[in-house]
C-alpha cells in the first residue's frame, strides 16, 4: 500500500511538471544520440585503426572537456579535426541544455520541501496517543490552538495547502498533511491505527460523515468528535459512528443564552481559559491494571490542580471526593488542573498501578 507523503510545496501542474520532463527525456536522448554519433564518425575517419570503445573515449573527454591528450592521432587527418570541433560545440550545447533542465527540476519539485515532508512523515510515525484534526478552517484553528496549549500533540489534515502553510511559519513544528482526510491512506499516514482521538470538523458535513465512517472501519476503538452543521444530520453521525458530535449554530446558540442568563458562570470559564496558566476542567481515566485503594493514599496533592468529582462506570458522579472515597479502574477523575497537574495525577495513578 502507497501511503502519501505529507506536501510542504504547492504542488506543480501536470502540464508543466509533463513539459519539464519531456525536456529532460529529449537532453538526455540527444547526449546519447551526440556520442553514438562521435563514436561511428571516428571509427569511420580512422579507417578502423581504433577499437570502438577507444572512439567512444574521445567522443567522451571531448564533450565532457575534460582535458586529457587526445588517444586518435588526428596529425594527419584534418576531417578528423574538423569533426571534433563539431563534436565538441554539440556537446557543449547539448550538456548546457542538460545541466539546464536539471536546475528546473529541481527548482520546481522543491527538493528542500520533499526532504521536509520526509522527515515530518518520520515524526508522525513515531506518535501514540496523538489526534488527528481532519479539517483546518476556522473551528479546526481554534481546536488546534486548545490542544496547543493542553501540550497535546496532533496532525492536521487538510487540502487547502494555504491553510496549513500560513499556521507552519508561525509553528515550525506543526505536523500536517495536505491531502483528503475522508481518504484511508492519508488517515494511516497521520497514525490513526495510534491515535487516541480523531475530529471531524471540515465545513462539510458530507465529508465529515465519510471521515467518520473511514476512521470507524480503520480504528473501531478510537474516539471520533464531529462537527455537524445542519442538526438534521446528527443523527445520521451518530450512527456512523461518531462518539459525540457538535453542532456550532446549537452550541453558539447555548453560549448567547448562558452569558444572558449565568454571566458570572461564562465569565469564570472564559477567565480560565485566557489564563496563561492554561487550566482546563481534564478528564484522567483511571488504568485497567490499576489496585483498588482510598484516594487519600495517593501523591495526587498540589497546587497544579483540583479533584472536583469522579465519575463512576455506571454513569454516576461522585462530587467532591473524600479522602475515603474508594478508587476503582473503571474511574474517570474529573480534575481542573493545568498541563502539568494533569500530567502529575496521571503519573501517580500509573506508579499505583506498577
Amino acid at each position: 500500500m502507497n501511503k502519501p507523503t505529507p506536501q510542504l510545496a504547492a504542488p506543480v501542474s501536470g502540464i508543466q511538471t509533463g513539459y519539464i520532463m519531456r525536456l529532460l527525456y529529449i537532453a538526455l536522448t540527444l547526449l546519447v544520440c551526440v556520442h553514438v554519433f562521435g563514436t561511428v564518425g571516428y571509427m569511420w575517419l580512422t579507417d578502423h585503426k581504433y577499437s570502438w570503445f577507444d572512439c567512444f573515449y574521445m567522443t567522451f573527454i571531448t564533450v565532457a572537456t575534460i582535458g586529457f591528450g587526445e588517444i586518435i592521432d588526428m596529425t594527419s587527418n584534418p576531417p578528423a579535426r574538423v569533426f571534433t570541433v563539431i563534436i565538441g560545440i554539440l556537446g557543449a550545447g547539448n550538456l548546457s541544455m542538460l545541466f539546464s533542465v536539471v536546475t528546473v527540476v529541481l527548482l520546481e519539485t522543491d527538493l528542500n520541501g520533499t526532504l521536509r515532508s520526509k522527515r515530518m512523515e518520520k515524526n508522525i510515525t513515531r506518535l501514540k496517543g496523538h489526534y488527528i484534526l481532519c479539517g483546518f478552517g476556522r473551528v479546526g484553528r481554534n481546536t488546534s490552538h486548545e490542544l496547543e496549549a493542553t501540550h497535546r500533540h496532533f496532525v492536521a489534515i487538510d487540502e487547502d495547502y494555504n491553510r496549513l502553510a500560513e499556521h507552519r511559519e508561525k509553528n515550525p513544528g506543526f505536523l500536517s498533511l495536505h491531502a483528503d482526510a475522508s481518504d484511508d491512506d492519508v488517515l494511516l499516514t497521520a497514525g490513526i491505527k495510534e491515535a487516541q482521538g480523531v475530529f471531524a470538523i471540515t465545513g462539510d458535513d458530507s465529508r465529515n460523515l465519510m471521515i467518520v465512517i473511514t476512521a470507524r472501519q480503520l480504528n473501531p476503538m478510537i474516539r471520533i468528535v464531529a462537527r455537524c452543521n445542519e442538526t438534521r444530520n446528527i443523527e445520521k453521525m451518530r450512527k456512523a459512528g461518531a462518539d459525540a458530535i457538535v453542532s456550532p449554530d446549537f452550541t453558539g446558540g447555548m453560549r448567547i443564552a448562558s452569558a444572558m442568563v449565568r454571566p458570572h458562570v461564562v465569565s469564570f470559564l472564559d477567565e480560565m481559559l485566557k489564563s496563561e496558566h492554561n487550566l482546563r476542567i481534564e478528564e484522567i481515566a483511571v488504568p485497567a491494571d490499576f489496585k483498588p485503594r482510598m484516594l487519600g493514599s495517593l501523591p495526587i496533592e498540589g497546587c497544579n490542580h483540583i479533584l472536583l468529582a469522579v465519575r463512576l462506570p455506571n454513569g454516576n458522579w461522585q462530587f467532591n471526593p473524600d479522602k475515603h472515597f474508594a478508587l476503582e479502574p473503571g474511574h474517570t477523575l474529573i480534575a481542573m488542573a493545568n498541563p502539568l497537574g494533569r500530567q502529575e495525577v496521571l503519573a501517580a495513578l500509573i506508579e499505583a498501578a506498577a
